[in-house]
């Protein structure tokens, strides 16, 4: 069959539902679309319309990108993961862990297509030396809601709301199993990380609209482990890695920060930091009218990440570096400040 059928097949399966939870209300986005590197990419792919891109740029690549259910939500919908390269440095993205923070889920899409489909020369070496493990959309119930937690109507969590849902990332503590895990999608995230052993993980959100102390808008924010219990060695490579990303994103013409957040231990950055992970924090910020340069940001950021661990020259970055990442300001006038707890 040759590869135009078997799309055509793909497609065929996923109007079927036969690629998505029966329970999975296929809706698609009604959101303008963007274009990220002269490509039309829709910021908010449907359930549906993921399960396709997904298994078409695995068709695509001819084997390089392999994509796996992890496991299913609480309400039945796929949790998908991709895996790219066959390198030594192991390096995993997570998106979408707050169901309405979707933009690093299309930059993870642009990612797999430039390094597993377009066939560059550069790519080729690049997946001789890294492996990249991503969990696409985190949270396909919340996205579903377009609200920050998972869902579960029987939920009396210490994060998130009873009757509600679990704030997933807030229960990546290293010592509760994901057996005893109460938020479903944590646990498929625990266990992916634990099978896959990454060098580095790398937890894509977003937050509101912010300034520095000169008053210049804040386009995203990065934080390294802040937990106490974290060795100092990870946390200086997750601040080699911060430093990338920070040059990577203020590069593409972007204004990163250093994120205000906390040191409890079942945050994503502190919980897979105590793993040993090189474990770090990007939020890019609600910018209605720079969303398409907010997904290039975000796809910027895992092309630096992953070029920068296969040549090793992130671990000759200065971790002091780091340091000197400008804090975040206020929210800026006339918009709402994010709600949330630090990430």
């Amino acid at each position: 069959m040759s590869l135009k059928s078997r799309i055509a097949l793909l497609s065929v399966f996923v109007s079927a539902g036969l690629l998505v939870a029966p329970a999975a209300q296929a809706v698609e986005s009604t959101a303008a679309e963007t274009t990220v590197d002269g490509r039309t990419v829709d910021p908010r792919p449907s359930t549906a319309k993921l399960a396709f891109e997904l298994h078409k740029l695995a068709l695509l690549s001819h084997g390089k990108i392999r994509v796996d259910k992890i496991g299913r939500s609480n309400e039945g919908r796929p949790v998908w993961a991709a895996r790219v390269g066959h390198g030594k440095t192991r390096i995993q993205y997570v998106t979408q862990q707050h169901g309405d923070e979707p933009l690093g889920t299309p930059a993870a899409l642009e990612f797999l297509r430039k390094v597993g489909v377009e066939h560059s020369a550069w790519a080729r070496k690049l997946l001789s030396k890294v492996t990249v493990d991503i969990v696409v959309r985190a949270n396909p119930d919340g996205h579903e809601r377009d609200w920050r937690y998972n869902y579960d109507p029987d939920a009396t969590p210490e994060y998130g709301e009873k009757g509600k849902g679990y704030d997933i990332n807030r229960y990546h503590d290293p010592a509760v199993a994901p057996k005893d895990n109460p938020a479903t999608e944590a646990g498929l995230i625990q266990r992916r990380n634990a099978s896959f052993e990454p060098d580095i993980m790398v937890d894509y959100h977003m937050q509101g609209r912010y300034k520095d102390a000169n008053g210049r808008e804040i386009t995203a924010s990065t934080l390294w482990p802040t937990n106490a219990g974290v060795k100092p060695s990870d946390v200086d490579f997750a601040k080699q890695v911060a430093v990338v990303v920070q040059r990577s994103i203020d590069g593409n013409g972007g204004y990163v920060s250093q994120y205000p957040g906390g040191d409890y231990q079942g945050i994503a950055r502190n919980g897979y930091g105590l793993l040993g992970n090189g474990s770090v924090l990007i939020e890019l910020s609600l910018i209605p009218e720079r969303e398409q340069q907010q997904i290039q940001d975000a796809l910027a950021s895992m092309l630096a990440i992953a070029r920068t661990a296969a040549d090793g020259s992130v671990r000759k970055v200065d971790p002091a570096a780091a340091d000197a990442i400008p804090p975040r300001g206020p929210a800026l006038p006339g918009t709402v400040e994010e709600a949330h707890e630090a990430a």
